[in-house]
C-alpha cells in the first residue's frame, strides 16, 4: 500500500523484545528496525527515511538538519522531550506521540510499589523460604510494621489521565484523594476529591504520587523544601520522570528518617548510574522503568504507532505535539 515509504525505527528493542511484532507498522512501508542506536549513528541510520520512529534515541536540531528526506517523526511514548520539537516545527515536520496507552499499567505499578512499601511482600516471602517462619513459636510473625491504606490520603501531583486512574484506585482502597495540577475535570471524577496547591498537598498527604510531565520549569521541583513539608510517616512514589526529583535531597531525607519510604520507577539518568544517590538510600525501592511495559500496554503502543503513521500517510496526522 505504501511500499515505497522508508520507515526507520531507531530503538525498537524495548517495544518489541520478541513478543510484540512490528507487523502493523511493516505493512505501511519499507520498514527497517534497529534494536538500539547510539547517538553518533542516528543520522546515518535515519538517512533517506521519510518516517522515523524513536523512543529514547534523541533527534536534535543538528540531526534534523542532516535528514533532508524526513517528513514525519512518531515517538513510541507519551513524553516527547527526546525530539527537538521546535526545530521539527521550523522544518514543517509533524512530531506525534502516543498520549494514552499505559494508563492502566502505570496506575497498577503505582500500587505495586505502594503495597510493597506497606507490607513488604517480597521480603516476607523470602524469610519464609529461609526458614524463619518455621522457627517461630507463634502462628504469625512480621518483620516490619504493616500499613493499611484505607483512611490514608493519596496526594496526586498531575491529575491527567494516569493521575485520575491512580485516584480511582486509591478511592477503591478507601483512601482520601488529594490532587494538584492538571485540569479540574470534575465530570471525569466519580469519587471525593480535594484540590490543593502542590506545597499544601506535600504537607497533607500520606502518599505523594507524581504524574506530571517533565518540563524545564519543574525540573527537580521535589527538592529539600518540599520534602521537608512531608510527614515523617509519608511515602513518595515517582512513576513519571526521574528529573522531577532532586535525588540527592530525597536520599538525604530517607537516610535521615524524615520520610518513611520512597519508590521510584524512573531516575534522572537511565539506565541508572552506579553513583545514583538513591541506590544507597534507606527504605527506597527502585524498579527499572517498567511501569509502562506490560504486554497489553506495549501492544496498544504498537497499534497506536501504526495509526499515527497511517494518519500521516493519509494527509491527516494525529497526536501531533508541535503544532505542524
Amino acid at each position: 500500500m505504501h511500499g515505497n515509504v522508508r520507515i526507520v525505527v531507531l530503538d525498537g528493542h524495548t517495544l518489541n523484545p520478541g513478543d510484540n511484532p512490528w507487523d502493523p507498522v511493516a505493512r505501511l512501508g519499507e520498514l527497517v528496525v534497529y534494536e538500539r542506536t547510539p547517538p553518533d549513528e542516528i543520522v546515518a541510520r535515519a538517512q533517506g527515511a521519510a518516517i522515523v520512529v524513536t523512543n529514547k534515541a534523541p533527534l536534535t536540531a543538528a540531526a534534523l538538519e542532516r535528514l533532508p528526506a524526513l517528513r514525519f517523526i512518531t515517538i513510541t511514548a507519551t513524553g516527547y522531550n527526546i525530539v527537538d520539537v521546535a526545530a521539527a516545527r521550523a522544518r514543517r515536520i509533524p512530531v506525534a506521540n502516543v498520549p494514552e496507552y499505559g494508563t492502566d499499567s502505570v496506575a497498577q505499578h503505582v500500587f505495586a510499589l505502594l503495597l510493597e512499601l506497606c507490607v513488604h511482600v517480597g521480603m516476607h516471602a523470602d524469610v519464609v523460604r529461609a526458614g524463619e517462619w518455621a522457627r517461630q513459636p507463634d502462628f504469625s510473625f512480621w518483620k516490619t510494621p504493616l500499613i493499611e491504606l484505607a483512611g490514608l490520603s493519596m496526594g496526586i501531583v498531575g491529575f491527567g489521565r494516569i493521575g485520575r486512574r491512580v485516584g480511582a484506585l486509591a478511592d477503591a482502597f478507601g483512601m482520601r484523594v488529594i490532587a494538584a495540577g492538571g485540569k479540574r475535570q470534575g465530570d471525569a471524577v466519580r469519587h471525593p476529591l480535594t484540590w490543593m496547591e502542590t506545597a499544601e498537598l506535600f504537607a497533607a498527604a500520606d502518599v505523594v504520587s507524581l504524574h506530571c510531565p517533565f518540563t524545564a520549569d519543574n525540573a527537580g521541583f521535589v527538592n529539600h523544601e518540599l520534602l521537608r513539608r512531608m510527614k515523617p510517616t509519608a511515602f513518595l512514589i515517582n512513576t513519571a520522570r526521574g528529573g522531577l526529583v532532586d535525588e540527592r535531597a530525597l536520599a538525604e531525607a530517607l537516610s535521615a528518617g524524615r520520610l518513611a519510604g520512597a519508590a521510584v520507577d524512573v531516575v534522572s539518568e537511565e539506565p541508572i548510574r552506579a553513583d545514583n544517590p538513591l541506590l544507597g538510600a534507606r527504605h527506597c525501592l527502585i524498579t527499572p522503568h517498567i511501569a509502562w511495559a506490560t504486554l497489553a500496554a506495549r501492544q496498544r503502543l504498537m497499534t497506536a504507532t501504526a495509526r499515527n503513521i497511517e494518519a500521516f500517510l493519509a494527509g491527516q496526522p494525529i497526536n501531533v505535539v508541535n503544532g505542524v
